[in-house]
């Protein structure tokens, strides 16, 4: 697995390239933080570079300087930050949604709209991890916005790279939703299906940018670039 890549540093934040595969944080079960393995996440990696960050957030003995996170399976950019002042103006910005999240996909199939909205609440499918737009168990109201960038055939089976920007933040949102439409994200096994999974040795989503207000009322743009498995359907 690749390591974490910084991609811009200040006093307040990091931002950083996270691999695919890699946990951000500790995850619970039954009650209680794990770690898989023991292996190294994003955090512990994180902490060795910015000791400073160990009391910083909501959970800093889980969570140091986290305000965000991605799916284990899902790559690109993140931020980490070096400050309680500064967690706190984050994590409102993600509250109320003043931070634009902009995401590659590619995805089985080709949309019939080259630009869609889907809104569909997503809740907790009984007796599973997964979430669905079919369960009410802790539905909440869940909207993303998607571009179709192009479409080509490989092996005879049509595809497609989707620009996807997550205008709220549940858990595996963009994979749900798309996998709503027919258009399940590529390697995807929790909600493409078996075929769909083995088409790629990853889940092939990549969180590009990350668009917000400083403090200071300037506006910052970090970009993450995909791995050559992306990028070969990006240019």
């Amino acid at each position: 697995m690749d390591k974490p890549k910084i991609v811009y540093e200040d006093e307040n934040f990091v931002g950083i390239s996270k691999p695919a595969g890699m946990l951000v944080h500790p995850y619970r079960a039954n009650g209680k933080w794990q770690m898989a393995n023991g292996e190294e996440t994003l955090s512990s990696w994180l902490l060795k570079k910015y000791p400073g960050m160990k009391t910083v957030g909501d959970d800093p003995e889980m969570r140091p300087g986290i305000v965000h996170r991605l799916d284990r399976e899902t790559s690109g950019i993140m931020l980490a930050v070096r400050n309680q002042k500064y967690f706190d103006y984050f994590k409102s910005l993600f509250k109320e949604r003043q931070i634009k999240k902009t995401y590659l996909a590619l995805v089985s199939g080709e949309p019939k709209e080259k630009h869609g909205v889907i809104d569909k609440p997503i809740g907790i499918k009984n007796g599973t991890v997964k979430r669905s737009i079919h369960s009410g168990k802790m539905a909440k109201t869940a909207v993303t916005e998607y571009k179709v960038l192009k479409t080509f055939i490989f092996g005879g089976v049509p595809f497609s790279l989707l620009e996807v920007f997550p205008k709220t933040g549940r858990t595996h949102q963009i994979r749900v939703h798309l996998a709503s439409i027919g258009h399940p994200i590529v390697g995807d096994p929790l909600y493409g299906g078996k075929k769909n999974a083995g088409l790629a040795k990853r889940l092939m989503l990549h969180a590009y940018s990350l668009e917000f207000s400083l403090p200071n009322g300037s506006r910052l743009r970090l970009e993450a670039e995909p791995g050559e498995d992306l990028r070969v359907f990006d240019s």
